[in-house]
């Protein structure tokens, strides 16, 4: 289906930050744009602020000169719906209440033609919800950008229950066509995004709970091990505690209170208190001018081991084994056994599998990282029962790697194992149900939410059994549906296994 032609006019309703935004988008495209609020003042003001935002761009040579005059020349605020009548598409972005949205869409079809695309940017309502009583529900969509619209290149493009194939596409290609990158999505609770996401948090606010470690140590872990841009407390600090808790509880409800998406109630109690983030001075942590950044946990100085011994494949951490004998540790290599890693006290340093350290007579685990090399912080993990010497060998040995290590209580699948294994469930859920393609999920959560990686390039990376066993193992010991693997995944590495299988079979042949 071909873009929406450069001449045609794009509409959009709602004066706000993120229609200012979805305007200045198709402007700069090279569409006439029509900005419309039920505020007549604020709509004047909104054209005003995209002008002045295309001359700067022209004064900083970001834009052509030429470019931008037109661009200025194109945009123009609406006194009425009435005057949207020739627009080819009109994108909504009014408050986020249903009933609000659906009498705009209504009153919209009284005016513009059927074949114009309607379209809402809005984050967590059901668009098939707001299609239902239009005479046309079939050109129909929902557009989510992301804020702010001109900088981050993800549009998630929504298909609702009753949404023509053919206006999907002709959406998809004509914000292709504006530069941006869009995702093709169904209408699920949270779209791709904002369900996919919701263990990151989920699983952050979880440790803290089980006094596992604190929000600074976390929020260290997961950017310095995990690779994550922001850990979740700081994140959720910025966006706003009452603002992710809404989306939180909106997509558990959503799901009928389903385990997978449960909200936090530590969370919930910050939000009771007032302490928003950081636009009420106070969240996770302290804000203003006097207030100090608490600082993660670190282990002290220790001495590394000279010797260990690899027992077996290390799997995602395969990669210690190089960094080891770079280390100048001396390296024995054990074929059969494992997985772990020996140390000279006769403890055992273990990867994160969804077990816990007080199941076993002397042992540390270890988080997963993103890439072991660059990692620049690794989280270990004991009970009571480990030894002094051990985690002692354990820590002196990260820190010969050039590593700071954070000790923590004895959780179950730890901090970033944990979180990943939750997002490449999700996702392998959501694939198979439709939601959206494996490829699609990963663009949206790279460019989205900036992950290191797409949960499903993640399960690639860890093996195809990694996820399902370290789920598997947390649900037996935190039972209630929560971490139990869905069938999807059970699937998935069952489908990756018969082609091992399968490849195996091949070469046996070619040999013989």
């Amino acid at each position: 289906m071909t873009a929406i032609e450069r001449s045609r006019t794009v509409a959009v309703v709602g004066a706000g930050t993120m229609g200012q935004g979805i305007a200045q988008v198709a402007l700069l495209a090279g569409h006439p744009v029509l900005i419309y609020d039920i505020n007549a003042t604020l709509a004047a003001d909104a054209v005003g602020f995209v002008q002045d935002r295309v001359e700067r761009m022209a004064a900083k040579g970001r834009l052509d000169r030429a470019e931008a005059e037109h661009a200025i020349g194109r945009i123009a605020s609406a006194a009425g719906l009435a005057e949207l009548a020739g627009a080819a598409l009109v994108v909504e972005a009014v408050v986020e209440d249903a009933a609000v949205k659906r009498a705009l869409f209504a009153a919209l079809e009284e005016v513009v033609s059927p074949e114009a695309l309607l379209a809402t940017n809005t984050s967590s309502l059901s668009v098939t919800e707001l299609a239902a009583g239009l005479a046309h529900p079939g050109r129909f969509l929902g557009l989510h950008f992301f804020n702010p619209a001109p900088l981050l290149p993800l549009v998630e493009v929504v298909s609702g229950f009753a949404t023509d194939p053919a206006a999907a596409s002709r959406a998809y290609s004509t914000v292709l066509g504006w530069g941006k990158t869009p995702v093709r999505c169904a209408d699920t609770p949270g779209f791709i995004v904002n369900r996919i996401a919701r263990p990151f948090y989920a699983e952050a606010f979880a440790v803290y709970e089980e006094q596992g470690a604190d929000p600074a140590t976390i929020d260290a872990v997961l950017r310095e091990s995990g690779g994550f841009k922001m850990g979740p407390f700081a994140l959720t600090d910025l966006i706003g505690q009452d603002v992710n808790e809404a989306v939180t509880r909106s997509v558990w409800e959503s799901f009928f209170r389903s385990p997978k998406f449960t909200p936090s109630l530590a969370q919930r109690r910050l939000v009771q208190s007032g302490r928003l983030g950081r636009k009420s001075g106070h969240g996770w942590y302290p804000y203003g001018p006097d207030a100090k950044a608490p600082a993660p946990h670190t282990a002290g100085p220790e001495d590394a081991p000279a010797k260990v011994t690899v027992v077996g494949d290390l799997g995602p951490a395969a990669g210690l084994l190089d960094l080891l004998e770079e280390a100048g540790i001396a390296v024995t290599a054990v074929e059969h056994g494992g997985p772990y890693i020996q140390l000279p006290g006769e403890g055992q340093l273990v990867l994160a599998d969804g077990k816990t350290a007080i199941e076993f007579a002397d042992v540390v685990y270890f988080d997963l990282a993103f890439d072991y090399r660059g990692a620049t912080r690794i989280a270990l993990s004991v009970s009571e029962d480990t030894s002094e010497r051990t985690l002692a060998e354990a820590v002196g040995l990260f820190q010969k790697l050039g590593k700071k290590v954070s000790v923590i209580g004895d959780v179950p699948g730890m901090i970033v194992a944990r979180t990943v294994a939750m997002l490449i469930d999700l996702t392998a859920d959501a694939v198979a149900r439709g939601v959206a393609g494996a490829e699609d999920i990963d663009t949206a959560m790279r460019l989205g939410v900036n992950y290191p990686a797409g949960p499903a390039e993640w399960h690639d990376r860890l093996g195809r059994d990694w996820a399902y066993d370290l789920l598997h193992h947390l649900d037996e010991r935190c039972p209630g549906g929560r971490y139990a693997p869905s069938l999807a995944l059970y699937k998935l590495g069952y489908a990756a296994g018969s082609e091992d299988e399968e490849g195996a079979d091949d070469e046996a042949g070619e040999t013989a």
